[in-house]
């Protein structure tokens, strides 16, 4: 989910410069030349965790077999500090996934654009839902993340008294506010879920054929709910950032596979309409 806590999980940083060919590579003294350096966090699924099982792990794994190197992680909660801490301290080089724009990091071209979703049973009665202001969501019991551009929504539509807040900020190695968003989902504790995408979407997909993802690109009035992600290198690595744009223009569909596998939502640049890929 960005950088805040459903879009966490996001960005790549890799210092200056592997260079395009074997024996030509240029390398600055803070990125590594014999390893794709991630700074990750090690339990945030489906983003990315030690066991290599996120589709930001196999992103980076792409990477590094086209870079042909191997990937090395540096772990720490994505929470207050995690750039500091990682990319920052340069103990690594890349964060795999992070918002366009955010000023902490240096971004790349956006590699997918998607938006946070509303999760539904696919038999209740919520499951045709496209926006928040539907009246079929008065005096619904939704969970939400705390803090993230949904809330705004919900108290704009006089929803939010009803809500079930989960935490924004937690370390993720111990709490999992996404996973009990989605268990109070599956026993009927909420009556639907409003999650980032790129988390909602394969959690859903790995509860089975009983969920409906609705991504909410029709919502009128600010703020927005979709978002293009990047990868992130730390402020004036230049030329890194220009060789894994290049990396990204050359294997996007690679990449974009890899989302698709996994449930990500994926939508067109401007968040108006839903792109279909083959997994």
């Amino acid at each position: 989910m960005p950088a805040w806590a459903d879009l966490r999980g996001w960005a790549l940083a890799l210092g200056l410069v592997l260079a395009a060919g074997p024996g030509m590579a240029q390398v600055s003294d803070l990125v590594s030349a014999n390893a794709l350096r991630v700074c990750a966090d090690p339990a945030n699924p489906p983003l990315s965790d030690r066991g290599g099982n996120g589709f930001e792990n196999e992103i980076a794994e792409l990477l590094g077999e086209k870079l042909d190197v191997p990937v090395r992680y540096t772990w720490y909660p994505m929470a207050t500090g995690f750039i500091r801490k990682t990319l920052g301290d340069k103990k690594c080089d890349v964060v795999i996934g992070y918002a366009q724009g955010h000023e902490m990091v240096l971004n790349t071209n956006h590699y997918y654009t998607s938006s946070y979703v509303l999760i539904t049973q696919a038999d209740g009665p919520l499951a045709g839902v496209t926006q928040l202001a539907d009246p079929a969501l008065q005096g619904r019991r939704l969970g939400v993340i705390a803090g993230t551009p949904p809330a705004s929504h919900l108290a704009r539509n006089g929803l939010i008294a009803d809500a079930r807040p989960y935490a924004l900020t937690v370390d993720t190695r111990h709490e999992s506010p996404n996973r009990d968003m989605m268990a109070d989902l599956a026993a009927e504790e909420i009556d639907a879920a409003l999650l980032w995408g790129p988390i909602g979407g394969p959690l859903a997909q790995q509860a089975g054929d009983d969920l409906v993802v609705t991504p909410l690109i029709e919502e009128e009035q600010p703020p927005r709910l979709f978002y293009r992600i990047t990868m992130g290198v730390r402020q004036g690595d230049l030329v890194w950032k220009r060789r894994l744009n290049s990396l990204i223009r050359r294997n996007q569909g690679e990449i974009d596979a890899i989302l698709a596998r996994h449930g990500v939502p994926l939508l067109e640049d401007f968040g108006e309409r839903v792109r279909l890929v083959e997994p």
